[in-house]
């Protein structure tokens, strides 16, 4: 009867994992009740890693290769066994497989702005996002701090932590460096390694290795960048004065070009803010020959030449064009203007 037994059990004799689909991790080689057979083939592939767990502890760790299992391959579970160097009995273990092929475009950002201290713009929040590249690289820590007896661990149950990590490591960095946000934003490159730099060690803990890291952005919230914007914009322009004179240096030669000449530069430069002030004054002296005055006040001197009502006529037709004068206002003070003449 204990012969039937034994040979109606059933034993392990073939140990191998092909992966299906992306995104595994680590899987537990489903044996339920099953034994391994002493001497059975285990075959780890490249990009794979295999662990051997006995009663809670870590026994074996096997990189790519094939073997054959049996007291030679397994030193350290015949160790913990208390086996005879010679046992060919099949032996109980829960094994797990590890992919190591690396994980590639995984995306991180910030779900909200960080604030930071910034020497340009005092405190301010930013936006950054990005992607990554990371491998796992020790079996043992990522079994030990990551995946445990679960069944299956995979790329999304990992993303959060990693993205957190990340994040967190970004604040720290950002506050250290000092760096104004102006900079970080014209050398993102730098800032990448900088951040890869970081992240190394806080991956090599979990048992994963970082294979590149990418900062695709930083940028401001939109009303921050606004205010950004408008500062860029202000020292562009630079010495208000100086734009000014250019800006009147440069519509010049067009108005003479004009019908009208010299007298139309005022319609083509309306912001410029020297040829502005001109037109100001030009307007005062017309309005006040044009408008009886209703206070006691020192009298427009009148025009004495021909040359001086010609300019003042001008003038009061581009007050007209611009509704500040009445066409039967400008009609009558250009009568009174001509009768001088006379």
């Amino acid at each position: 009867m204990a012969l039937m037994d034994f040979i109606r059990k059933q034993f392990v004799d073939v140990i191998q994992w092909t992966e299906e689909g992306d995104g595994v991790l680590a899987m537990r080689y489903p044996m339920q009740d099953l034994e391994i057979q002493y001497g059975a083939q285990l075959t780890v592939r490249e990009s794979q890693m295999a662990v051997f767990v006995n009663e809670g502890q870590i026994a074996d760790v096997f990189g790519p290769g094939l073997y054959r299992l049996t007291t030679r391959t397994l030193p350290v579970l015949t160790y913990l066994k208390n086996w005879d160097k010679l046992f060919e009995s099949p032996f109980k273990s829960d094994v797990y497989f590890f992919s190591t092929r690396l994980q590639l475009d995984c995306k991180w950002g910030t779900p909200n702005p960080i604030t930071i201290r910034d020497k340009d713009f005092g405190m301010v929040r930013m936006r950054a996002f990005g992607i990554y590249s990371y491998k796992l690289s020790d079996a043992r820590k990522f079994h030990c701090e990551i995946s445990g007896t679960r069944e299956q661990y995979t790329v999304a149950d990992l993303d959060g932590q990693l993205r957190n990590l990340v994040i967190s490591s970004m604040t720290d960095l950002f506050g250290e460096s000092g760096v104004p946000f102006i900079d970080m934003a014209a050398n993102q490159d730098e800032l990448s390694r900088q951040l890869k730099g970081k992240l190394e060690a806080v991956f090599e803990r979990y048992g994963l290795a970082l294979d590149s890291f990418v900062v695709q952005n930083v940028s401001l919230p939109d009303e921050l960048q606004k205010i950004l914007d408008t500062r860029i914009g202000m020292n562009m322009i630079g010495d208000l004065g100086r734009y000014t004179q250019y800006q009147v240096a440069t519509s010049i030669p067009l108005a003479a070009q004009n019908e009208g000449g010299i007298a139309g530069i005022g319609a083509g430069l309306g912001a410029g803010l020297g040829i502005g002030q001109t037109m100001t004054a030009a307007m005062a002296q017309a309005t006040a020959a044009a408008v009886p005055a209703a206070t006691p006040m020192a009298a427009p001197v009148a025009p004495s030449n021909a040359d001086e009502v010609v300019a003042t006529l001008e003038k009061l037709h581009g007050l007209v064009s611009k509704g500040i004068l009445s066409q039967a206002e400008f009609d009558a003070k250009k009568a009174e203007l001509l009768g001088r003449l006379g």
